[in-house]
């Protein structure tokens, strides 16, 4: 009779060990992954957005703002597309495009795929260096401040970010 409670406690502890060094893996990774990213004030980012509207600085938008960076070649951004569209309707977001061709080049790809959101085209990768981006996708939460207070690499879900940004707006 002794015996199955043993066996039980075992599994538990097991698939509790298990759980912790998934957690160390994850968080070591997206550590080594925005090891370049910068901290604290946002980078300059500024551009004309495919719509034509140039966009000066992320602080004459004084909310919290996703600053989504992705490219047309990125199988894993594709994924991100829908929510980041989603976001978009309920918060400020600025994507930058980057190395994925020139102006008209980005501008079919995202009415082909139905991206909605304003996007920077970025040719030659220059904002993608001053953001220190390692891959893509890359997502930072940016205060009213213009402070950066999250950021996420890789597949990242809509729920994660719009908390990351209620995070922002609220505390």
């Amino acid at each position: 009779m002794t015996a199955k409670p043993n066996k039980k406690y075992q599994r538990t502890k097991s698939l509790l060990i298990h759980g912790v060094i998934l957690f160390a893996i994850y968080f070591a990774v997206q550590l080594y992954q925005t090891r370049a990213t910068p901290s604290g004030q946002a980078p300059e980012l500024h551009g004309i957005l495919l719509d034509g509207q140039h966009l000066t600085s992320l602080a004459q938008l004084e909310k919290p703002v996703l600053v989504h960076f992705w490219a047309t070649w990125c199988k894993i951004c594709e994924l991100e597309h829908n929510s980041i569209n989603d976001i978009a309707q309920d918060h400020a977001v600025i994507a930058v495009a980057s190395q994925s061709g020139d102006l008209s080049t980005v501008k079919r790809f995202t009415e082909k795929n139905h991206i909605n959101y304003p996007s920077i085209v970025d040719i030659h990768g220059i904002h993608t260096k001053n953001w220190g981006i390692q891959g893509f996708p890359t997502s930072f939460i940016i205060d009213k401040n213009n402070h950066i207070r999250f950021t996420e690499v890789g597949l990242t879900s809509e729920l994660g970010l719009r908390f990351r940004l209620w995070l922002a707006t609220f505390f």
